[in-house]
C-alpha cells in the first residue's frame, strides 16, 4: 500500500516551500568548507554544461524577439559561453569570501558573569522574484548557499527555459557535493498564481527579495505577507559641479550612461551647474551623441545644443522620474549645488548619485545632503555593484533603510541571534 506524504495534498509551490525549509535546517549548521566545495562544484558544472545552458537560453531569446521584446531586455536575457564563464567565475569568487555565519557581531561579559554574544545566522528560506535576468538565478543560489540559506527562485516566464536549465545544473552539483539539492529550487509554475502563492507563504518563506522594474517591486511590496527587502529602480543622477574637471566629467558621464544601459546603476539624469554649462555641455552633448545617447533636455540645455551632433528632444515632466534602461538620458541646468540636491530629492529612486567636482567643500556638502544608498565623488555610478565593491556576486541593491541598504552581499543575507552562557545563573 502506498503511504501518502502529509504534503501531497498541498499545492506544488507550498510543497517546494516545505522542502526548502527542511533543506535550510540542514544547511544552517554546515561548516564553510562544505558550502565552498558545493559552490566550486556548481562553478565547474556551469562550465562543463555550458552548451546545454546556452541552448536553453537561445530558445528564450528567440521567443523574446518573436514577441517584440526591446533589445535592452533581450541583452539582459541573453547568455553566451563567455557570460556563462563569467558567471562561473563569480561563483568561485563567492566561495573565496569569508563565511558570515557564526561571526560575532558584538559580545561581552555582563556584570553578573553571564557571557553574551550576538552572532550571525542564516535567514532561512529566501524567495527571489525577478525578471528576465538568468544570471540572477546563479548569483542568488551562490550567495544563499554560502550564507546557509535555502532559496526559492521565481524568474519571469520569458527566461523559463534558461532558469530551468541553470537550476538543474546547480541542483545536480549541490546534491553531488553532499548538500541537500532542495536548497535550490525553481518555484513551480509559470502563472501569476505561483507568484502570489510564494508571496503569501508566510511561516515557510522567511524573506522575499524582488529584483526588476518598479511595477514588479511595488506589487511584491504591497501584496506580500512575507517580509520583503525592497530593491529599487535606478533613477541615478550625475551632477557636474561648477568646479568640475570637464574631461573627467565627460568620461564619468559617458561611462555612467552608456557603458551598459540595461542595468539599474546606469545614469538616467544629468544635472549641470549653470556656471560650467557653456563650457561643458557642447562637448558633453557631442560625447553622448557619439555613444548613441538621446538627450531629453530642458530649455537651458537645449540652448547649448547649437552646432553639436546631439540627438535632442524636449524634456517633459515624466522624464525626470524615468528609469530608461536605454540610450536615453534626461538633462537639466541647475542654479547651484543645493538646487541639484533639491532635484535629486524630488525625483531620485534613492539608488546612486554622483558628483564631479574638484572642490572638497562641494563634495562634502553633496555627500552629506544626498540620501541615497550610494553617493559617488568623481566616479561613475556604475560602481554601485556587489562585485565592484568586493562583496562577490550581489543578490540585489536595496533602496530601503531597514536591515540592508545598497548592494546586498553575504552579511545582508543573515540575521542574528543571541547566545547567553551562564554558570547556573538565575534571575533574582
Amino acid at each position: 500500500m502506498t503511504t501518502l506524504s502529509p504534503y501531497d495534498s498541498l499545492s506544488p509551490v507550498t510543497q517546494a516551500a516545505y522542502r526548502a525549509k527542511a533543506a535550510a535546517a540542514g544547511l544552517a549548521p554546515l561548516p564553510r568548507a562544505d558550502k565552498d566545495d558545493a559552490l566550486l562544484a556548481v562553478a565547474d558544472a556551469l562550465e562543463v554544461r555550458t552548451a546545454e545552458i546556452v541552448a536553453a537560453n537561445a530558445r528564450d531569446v528567440a521567443k523574446a524577439r518573436e514577441n517584440g521584446t526591446s533589445e535592452s531586455v533581450v541583452d539582459r536575457l541573453t547568455l553566451t559561453p563567455e557570460r556563462v564563464r563569467a558567471i562561473a567565475a563569480d561563483v568561485r569568487d563567492v566561495a573565496k569570501l569569508p563565511d558570515p555565519v557564526g561571526e560575532v557581531v558584538r559580545g561581552n561579559t555582563l556584570p553578573n558573569g553571564i557571557d553574551l554574544r550576538q552572532v550571525r545566522v542564516p535567514l532561512g528560506v529566501v524567495g527571489i522574484i525577478y525578471e528576465a535576468r538568468p544570471n540572477v538565478t546563479v548569483d542568488a543560489a551562490a550567495l544563499c548557499l554560502k550564507s546557509g540559506n535555502a532559496v526559492l527562485l521565481r524568474g519571469s516566464a520569458s527566461a523559463y527555459e534558461s532558469n530551468t536549465a541553470l537550476v538543474r545544473v546547480i541542483r545536480d552539483a549541490v546534491g553531488g557535493a553532499g548538500l541537500p539539492a532542495d536548497a535550490v529550487q525553481l518555484v513551480p509554475g509559470e502563472s501569476r498564481e505561483s507568484v502570489r502563492e510564494l508571496m503569501r507563504a508566510r511561516g515557510l518563506v522567511d524573506v522575499l527579495i524582488p529584483r526588476g522594474g518598479a511595477s514588479l517591486i511595488q506589487t511584491v511590496v504591497s501584496e506580500s505577507t512575507v517580509p520583503v527587502i525592497e530593491t529599487g529602480t535606478g533613477n541615478c543622477h550625475v551632477y557636474v559641479d561648477a568646479d568640475a574637471d570637464i574631461d573627467m566629467a565627460i568620461d564619468i558621464l559617458v561611462n555612467s550612461k552608456a557603458q551598459r544601459v540595461s542595468v539599474c546603476n546606469a545614469a538616467e539624469t544629468l544635472l549641470v551647474h549653470q556656471d560650467i554649462a557653456a563650457a561643458f555641455l557642447p562637448r558633453a552633448l557631442d560625447a553622448l551623441a557619439e555613444a548613441g545617447v538621446t538627450v531629453h533636455a530642458d530649455p537651458r540645455v537645449l540652448a547649448h545644443a547649437e552646432g553639436t551632433k546631439a540627438t535632442m528632444v524636449e524634456a517633459v515632466p515624466e522624464d525626470w522620474e524615468t528609469e530608461y534602461l536605454s540610450y536615453d538620458i534626461a538633462a537639466a541646468v541647475v542654479d547651484s549645488l543645493d538646487k541639484a540636491v533639491e532635484h535629486i530629492r524630488l525625483w531620485s529612486s534613492g539608488h546612486t548619485e554622483a558628483i564631479v567636482t574638484t572642490s572638497q567643500q562641494a563634495a562634502r556638502r553633496f555627500t552629506r545632503l544626498v540620501d541615497s544608498t550610494t553617493v559617488a565623488v568623481n566616479a561613475s555610478t556604475r560602481f554601485t555593484d556587489g562585485g565592484q565593491f568586493g562583496f562577490g556576486a550581489e543578490i540585489g541593491i536595496s533602496t530601503q533603510k531597514l536591515h540592508a541598504r545598497g548592494p546586498m552581499g553575504l552579511p545582508e543575507l543573515t540575521s542574528t541571534k543571541y547566545i547567553v552562557t551562564g554558570d547556573g545563573h538565575v534571575r533574582p
